[in-house]
């Protein structure tokens, strides 16, 4: 299927590894130029070298703490013309209320949910100009509410409700805004996860295999499965689609 998305220029944030490297990939097969956004300039640069080579676009590399707000101002001024702005940076860590002191509670906020939010309002008259595509990579701790997640289960059902609110108001400026809510992906974070888990629930964090293997279909998504569904939300193909989020976590286990 010929998504409609040749000549588009994409940023994607978090984009050096798991999902965000993977997204890049799959929208440079398309046809669409990239800027690629994370901490780790050659990191990026590695994953930039390889796209161009593979599919022969126009990539640019931007080292970036969008933790800082004067880094998301810095990146949203040097952007240029962009069409779709995937937000996909951003970890924030397992524990309780009690394990997740305030310092690293506000740490991982400004870098995914700020961060998020910041830069979008940083693009969105640059975005609003090409009617573009917002897609907020967030994450499906935002509906299951696990309380050993507790920060992330907030932060992420704080982005539903962004996502959700900016598209009421985005389809008046002939934007969209959707949101996507991963479920366990087989990236390094993931498996970061599965031992806390483990520790917690089986008591032995060497057991976080036995929890993915009781996933849906006995596995983790792949990054790859959840790049392909930014590309179809970013596409025309999806043109009638606002204000969504799409889980995709494997159904009922």
């Amino acid at each position: 299927m010929d998504l409609h998305l040749r000549g588009k220029t994409v940023l994607i944030t978090g984009a050096s590894q798991g999902i965000g490297q993977q997204t890049a990939i799959l929208l440079a097969a398309e046809g669409c130029d990239l800027i690629l956004v994370s901490r780790d300039a050659g990191r990026l640069n590695d994953v930039a070298d390889v796209i161009r080579a593979e599919h022969g676009v126009e990539v640019r590399v931007v080292a970036a703490d969008l933790s800082s707000a004067a880094e998301v101002e810095r990146l949203g001024a040097s952007a240029g013309p962009i069409d779709v702005l995937v937000n996909n940076a951003g970890a924030i860590p397992p524990g309780t209320l009690q394990e997740i002191d305030d310092p690293r509670w506000r740490e991982a906020w400004d870098l995914k949910v700020f961060g998020y939010i910041g830069l979008t309002r940083s693009l969105y008259a640059n975005l609003s100009e090409r009617q573009g595509v917002i897609v907020n990579i967030i994450g499906a701790g935002g509906e299951s509410l696990r309380p050993d997640y507790i920060a992330g289960a907030t932060g992420n059902a704080a982005l539903m409700a962004f996502t959700r609110a900016l598209g009421k108001s985005a389809a008046r400026d002939r934007m969209r805004v959707v949101g996507i809510n991963p479920g366990p992906v087989s990236t390094p974070r993931n498996e970061t996860m599965l031992r806390a888990q483990a520790k917690t629930t089986l008591g032995d964090d060497s057991r976080w295999t036995e929890l993915n293997a009781a996933l849906p279909y006995g596995r983790s998504a792949t990054p790859e499965e959840i790049a392909s569904a930014v590309a179809f939300l970013a596409s025309p193909r999806s043109g009638y689609t606002n204000g969504t989020i799409l889980t995709i976590d494997g159904g009922p286990a």
